[in-house]
């Protein structure tokens, strides 16, 4: 849920980058000895090392397929206008298909706004669907990244009614695809607005802030790798951390995986993952420099290091596109400056991973929390509209190249072949060699089905 409220949330000056003035460096937080022993014990970003390893000896246990599939979900926050991007409805009125034109794509009858031309030529590796019913949703994460319309926004403290997010569930159930890595990281700016967490399925599987993640694990200044590999000194320096602690539960709890924790940190893998100068300029320039593609390039190199599941927020509320009064604008002034950024951005990722041979093992999906009113309001903007939204989908070893359901011919409502939160997830999981009928348990010990309402598959994609 937003941390401030909705009118509040439209004022104030525009979102810096992710990566700030020096984009692209190893991100580091914190440079003592004492705060990288701390790696292995106090945690990351909530959850400490030896517990993320645990996390995956958990999921490895469960005996679920491991084949290296992976997911990345960008979160366009605020709500993405369905007519303005995807859905064009050039034969309606000017108040309804809005200012921009249409363009054909690479697939007969179908067009997109005319400021997605990459889009528009990848179209032969991508699934638009246009039917995504999101009556359930609301100006918060919680229910598409739940996939689930019973996970609510309720703002009465219990939001989300103790429902995962499909991140959570795949950290549990599934577990990273490399040793020492985590198995659910969240790039992003704001984290309780735009990243829904595990709920009630518990604080091992809550969603690892990437941020925080890499800087923890940067070396200090001062320690080497070949210092730090002399086990009878690392163990010494350990004990005399543990002894200058307070004997805290997570101190209690190390033990059994500090050595494996300390080797993640020694192998060097994770701390890779996070440095965007070992990627070529022509690469870097591929994606670009805005916080989008910084974070999708970054979201590339975890899923090659062995992270399952990558959910990226460009900027918190930047497609909220009420008018030209408010903080992000309307649709000429707000929404058309952004449309370039999710060109490239789904170009780059797609193009990327199917050079590298990753693009069948990765499902890329790129959505919000809803879509926009049909009608130009008052202020040259959109409002929201949770009656059915957009959605692109590619990778995954799915049967792309298509359209999958209609809207009305002014966009108010689902035409054909309505599509359920429970749909997403369920074909998520697939992708993911995670069994769409399992459960986990509520805290009265109670089964919990992962998929909800009957969700199935989305069949046209198998």
């Amino acid at each position: 849920m937003n941390p401030i409220g909705h009118r509040a949330e439209h004022t104030g000056s525009g979102v810096l980058p992710w990566f700030g003035p020096a984009g692209g460096d190893l991100l580091r937080v914190g440079s003592s000895r004492r705060g990288f022993l701390q790696t292995g014990i106090k945690g990351i970003a909530g959850l400490s090392m030896p517990a993320l390893l645990r996390q995956r000896a958990m999921a490895s246990a469960a005996g679920h397929s491991r084949r290296k599939t992976s997911v990345i979900l960008f979160w366009l926050s605020g709500g993405p206008s369905h007519i303005d991007m995807w859905d064009p409805k050039p034969d309606a009125p000017r108040e309804i298909r809005g200012p921009f034109k249409d363009i054909p794509t690479r697939l007969p009858g179908v067009h997109v706004c005319e400021h997605l031309p990459l889009t528009a030529r990848l179209m032969d590796k991508l699934t638009i669907l246009r039917s995504v019913d999101c009556q359930a949703s609301n100006h918060t994460p919680i229910t598409m990244q739940a996939g689930n319309s019973l996970a609510r926004r309720t703002d009465d403290g219990k939001d989300g009614g103790g429902y995962p997010s499909m991140g959570a569930v795949t950290a549990k159930l599934r577990g990273p695809n490399a040793p020492g890595m985590p198995g659910f990281v969240g790039l992003a700016d704001s984290w309780k607005a735009d990243v829904w967490g595990a709920g009630d399925l518990g604080n091992a599987f809550e969603p690892i802030n990437g941020k925080e993640l890499a800087g923890q694990l940067a070396l200090p200044k001062g320690l080497s790798v070949e210092r730090l590999g002399d086990r009878q000194s690392l163990q010494e320096k350990l004990d005399r951390l543990r002894r200058s602690l307070d004997h805290s539960p997570a101190v209690a709890a190390a033990d059994q995986y500090t050595h494996q924790a300390f080797d993640v940190v020694l192998s060097g893998s994770a701390q890779r993952a996070f440095n965007l100068n070992e990627e070529s300029p022509a690469t870097r320039a591929l994606y670009g420099s805005t916080s989008m593609g910084e974070k999708a390039l970054l979201a590339r190199r975890l899923v090659e290091a062995g992270v399952t599941f990558v959910l990226v927020s460009g900027a918190w509320g930047y497609f909220d596109h009420h008018g030209d009064e408010v903080r992000w604008g309307g649709i000429e002034k707000g929404l058309k400056p952004l449309l370039p950024h999710v060109d490239q951005t789904l170009h780059a990722i797609v193009t990327d991973l199917e050079s590298r041979g990753l693009l069948d093992s990765t499902l890329i999906l790129m959505m919000g929390e809803f879509g926009r009113g049909p009608v130009i309001n008052k202020n040259a903007g959109r409002d929201h509209w949770t009656r059915v939204m957009s959605m692109v989908m590619a990778g995954g070893g799915l049967r792309h190249g298509q359209v999958i359901g209609s809207t009305d011919r002014k966009g108010y409502d689902i035409a054909s072949r309505p599509i359920g939160p429970a749909d997403l997830a369920a074909t998520v999981y697939q992708h993911l060699g995670i069994d769409t009928g399992a459960h986990w348990l509520d805290r009265q010990g109670r089964p919990v089905a992962i998929v909800t309402e009957g969700g199935q598959p989305i069949s046209e994609l198998i």
